[in-house]
């Protein structure tokens, strides 16, 4: 059967015409595919009110954007339950903490007052360790106030230039008389160049106060600090009582070892939130026996 040219040039037209047609709609497919992508991330990153909008008339990529719109719907309704959840949570504790201040200096009063009468030995004895708890519950208290004040109402940091090897100074300075009753002599590394970075100063001793602290309650009767030209402050001692299990808990909120020999739990969180905000990174490590917290700025 014989077929007309004309025929045979009509259909190869009218395929490479489809065949036209069809890129052009894959392109816009893949184009609104794309817009799509682009809006949704932005979305996600930015708490917005608005949905996504697509330009296409594809209705199966219509179809996409309908279905992505609900979703956004249901996550900003859940993201906003989890933030007043978690405000609401916050300040709670907040109010919590600042309210045991009051019942708390009245125990110290108290307990003030009653040592100054006499006592025999077996009361002197107990009212040693009351004392003892009750000056633990105080600081942790205090330092469940800050946190929540912290990370309820994030404090908007003013930064200076400030020497870190100073402050550091200053804090082992301020812990000098607790080291001398724990029978610890630090041993203190500075280098001879100045390191000086734009920081809070207040924020800062904050974490080193913290840091040296955490040191006393874990040391087994050594400490050592460096200073690192490179901004990196390192504090070591030996802490035969934690492994590396521990160690990787020790930034959480609330979490203490049994074997510290006082509670805590929140000086490492302070200062990682501090650390956090003024750009820095902080962590520990456990090897041989010997734990290991760097501040890097």
């Amino acid at each position: 059967m014989h077929i007309p040219v004309f025929f045979l040039y009509f259909l190869c037209g009218m395929l490479l015409m489809a065949v036209i047609v069809l890129c052009i709609k894959l392109y816009l497919i893949k184009k609104s595919i794309g817009e799509i992508n682009a809006g949704l991330e932005k979305h996600l990153a930015v708490d917005t009110n608005t949905l996504l909008t697509v330009p296409s008339r594809d209705k199966s990529v219509r179809a996409l954007a309908a279905g992505l719109n609900r979703q956004l719907v249901l996550l900003r309704e859940q993201r906003l339950k989890y933030q007043n959840g978690d405000r609401e949570q916050k300040e709670a504790v907040a109010n919590i903490s600042h309210d045991l201040r009051t019942p708390l200096t009245a125990i110290c009063g108290y307990l003030h007052l009653l040592s100054t009468e006499e006592k025999s030995v077996e009361a002197k004895r107990y009212l040693g360790l009351i004392e003892n708890r009750v000056a633990v519950m105080v600081q942790l208290t205090e330092e469940l106030f800050r946190y929540s004040l912290i990370r309820s109402k994030p404090q908007a940091l003013c930064f200076s230039p400030v020497d870190i090897g100073k402050v550091l100074e200053e804090s082992l300075a301020a812990y000098y008389a607790v080291f001398a009753q724990r029978g610890i002599v630090p041993e203190i590394v500075m280098p001879k160049k100045r390191v000086v970075r734009e920081l809070n100063q207040n924020a800062l001793s904050r974490i080193f106060e913290n840091l040296l602290g955490n040191a006393l309650k874990y040391s087994d009767g050594d400490f050592k600090v460096t200073l690192y030209e490179d901004g990196r402050v390192c504090f070591e001692n030996t802490a035969a009582g934690l492994d590396g299990v521990l160690v990787g808990k020790i930034f959480d909120r609330f979490f203490s070892v049994e074997a510290a020999k006082e509670a805590g739990g929140l000086g490492l969180s302070i200062a990682k939130t501090f650390t956090a905000q003024m750009g820095g990174q902080i962590w520990a490590e456990y090897q041989e026996g010997r734990l290991a917290v760097t501040v890097v700025f």
